[in-house]
């Protein structure tokens, strides 16, 4: 495969995985009336995705730090598989949801108001303040995981290097916020 087809594939990949996130999240793609009954486990399911990827993240440095490239490898693909599997149940998720999740929102009715903004808002700060950079950088990272993601196991160690040292900090921030993110969401899910 030349580099050029790699290009363009990690690209369409990247734009229809990122519009398909974009008209969940407004809505535009119309879900099931009423969701099944495993939906209200599909986030708790991806925090476990991210964190178990966080933790393979690490593992993955600590072995490629050691010269051992056969579990580094081994390690990598496991993380790709799994936030792959994480993808698929984000999208899932919001598939299959219809009303959005607001933090600081007690009552369910979608907006933050009164005695919640009393009680919430410093907090919901600091939740946007983790959130917004956690869904910038998880769109952005995307393409680089892919490339790196080719290069590595095409062994072509020099690329996939100047690759993973960006690839690699996003991806662990990517994956740590979004266990932060679900936890600090977690208590105002109206199922």
């Amino acid at each position: 495969m030349t580099d050029k087809f790699i290009f363009r594939f990690v690209a369409v990949v990247t734009v229809v995985v990122i519009l398909l996130v974009v008209l969940l999240n407004r809505h535009m793609i119309p879900g099931p009336a009423v969701a099944p009954a495993f939906t209200p486990y599909l986030p708790m399911l991806n925090a476990i995705l991210n964190g178990t990827c966080t933790v393979l993240l690490l593992t993955s440095l600590y072995f490629i730090k050691q010269g051992n490239i056969a579990v580094h490898k081994r390690l990598n693909i496991l993380t790709f598989c799994l936030s792959a599997l994480f993808l698929v149940s984000y999208v899932l998720f919001h598939y299959l949801m219809r009303n959005e999740t607001v933090y600081g929102d007690v009552n369910g009715d979608g907006k933050v108001l009164g005695d919640e903004i009393t009680q919430y808002g410093t907090m919901r700060k600091v939740y946007l303040a983790i959130l917004t950079p956690h869904i910038i950088l998880a769109a952005g990272v995307l393409p680089l995981i892919l490339l790196s993601f080719y290069r590595g196991l095409q062994m072509q160690v020099e690329k996939h290097r100047k690759l993973v040292r960006w690839a690699f900090p996003i991806w662990l921030f990517v994956t740590a916020s979004g266990v932060v993110v679900y936890l600090m969401i977690k208590p105002f899910y109206h199922f």
